[in-house]
């Protein structure tokens, strides 16, 4: 299976290549200018795919810089080490950046494609599902702060992004699951069939079935495409890819970044948002039921009844979606639906996050 999604911005118009074994293809996307290539990645994808890629990329000139796993080593000090590193091999603005791994690698190396000279070329290269789906789409790059995700960064689109689906072959099962639930969060936002696709065939999504991989890491692509196109800075309609990331990244910010995987916390999110968009009287109860129902069946979920609802609460103020010191939260309105709304009662979304994260 090949499927092509392209995602069209002002900054630039490029394909997002959803076929199994395009590894072994990278230098078909590498231009002509390029003089060096940058390959940031981790020690566990480069010993699970590094071969492959190595392979394609003969002829290239290219290096091999590795970022330590882990949300604690998503910081400009990393950056700034890996730019140190370029430019002791002699990197110029004829140079690419390959991030070649989950989200933290799409994240970090493109905000260092974006900054390094004030931008050099970029190509993703996601290998986890969750980054297959969700982060190494759309140009969102960026490191975090203590006081919480990926406050710095900035939107700088790639030259493609290429996913094989043949890699989350390797993934361990809570990284493959962790990355279900963003397919979840675009099922809900945006694509009944898609929901429906991870409610019915739960058996065959777990038991990573080809086919059904390759459908729903398309059906997320798909959807992650489309909205990027319409709207690629967030000023409206991909606002609606925050489900579940408003109180999720306050979850993870409050945990120090440890316990959960960023899909896990995200999952949390989703469900408090689900019971918050009932309370709030935006989604009915049998929506919501099959939501959070769908949701737990693709667990189990780290812990997260011991968290305090007032400390994620004041960490939701810092968030970088609070806007004129309003906190905007993306609510189901239907499974394929979803609105944002702000003002809402501190008391309910207290009582929201204290009935989900039990």
């Amino acid at each position: 299976m090949m499927a092509i999604y392209e995602v069209r911005t002002p900054q630039r118009t490029y394909p997002s290549v959803v076929e199994r074994g395009i590894l072994s293809r990278a230098s078909d996307f590498v231009p002509e200018h390029v003089s060096k290539t940058f390959i940031v990645t981790t020690i566990d994808v480069w010993n699970l795919h590094g071969n492959r890629l190595q392979a394609a990329l003969e002829g290239i000139d290219h290096h091999v810089f590795f970022l330590p796993g882990g949300e604690v080593h998503k910081r400009l000090s990393s950056v700034e080490e890996l730019a140190g590193q370029m430019a002791a091999h002699g990197a110029d603005r004829a140079s690419m950046v390959i991030g070649f791994g989950g989200g933290i690698v799409t994240d970090v190396g493109g905000f260092l494609a974006a900054i390094f000279m004030r931008g050099v070329e970029l190509l993703q290269i996601p290998t986890t599902l969750l980054a297959q789906v969700d982060a190494g789409i759309g140009g969102k790059t960026g490191v975090n702060l203590e006081s919480g995700k990926n406050l710095i960064g900035s939107f700088y689109q790639p030259l493609a992004v290429l996913i094989d689906p043949d890699v989350t072959a390797t993934l361990p099962e809570r990284e493959y699951r962790a990355g279900l639930f963003e397919v979840i969060k675009c099922g809900v936002i945006r694509d009944p069939q898609l929901f429906e696709l991870m409610r019915d065939l739960r058996a065959e999504v777990l038991s990573r079935q080809p086919q059904v991989v390759d459908a729903l890491i398309a059906g997320a692509v798909r959807i992650k495409a489309d909205v990027v196109s319409a709207d690629e800075k967030e000023g409206g309609l991909r606002r609606i890819l925050n489900f579940g990331h408003t109180i999720g990244h306050a979850i993870e910010a409050e945990t120090g970044y440890t316990r959960f995987l960023h899909g896990e916390a995200v999952a949390w999110g989703m469900l408090a948002a689900t019971r918050l968009a009932h309370l709030f009287g935006t989604l009915g109860a049998e929506d919501a039921r099959l939501i959070s129902e769908v949701i737990h069946c693709y667990g189990p979920l780290p812990e997260a009844g011991e968290i305090d609802p007032v400390h994620l609460i004041d960490r939701l103020s810092g968030d970088k979606k609070t806007i004129h010191g309003k906190i905007h939260f993306v609510l189901p309105a239907s499974i394929g639906a979803v609105v944002i709304k702000s003002g809402i009662d501190e008391h309910l979304i207290r009582q929201a996050i204290l009935e989900s994260l039990q």
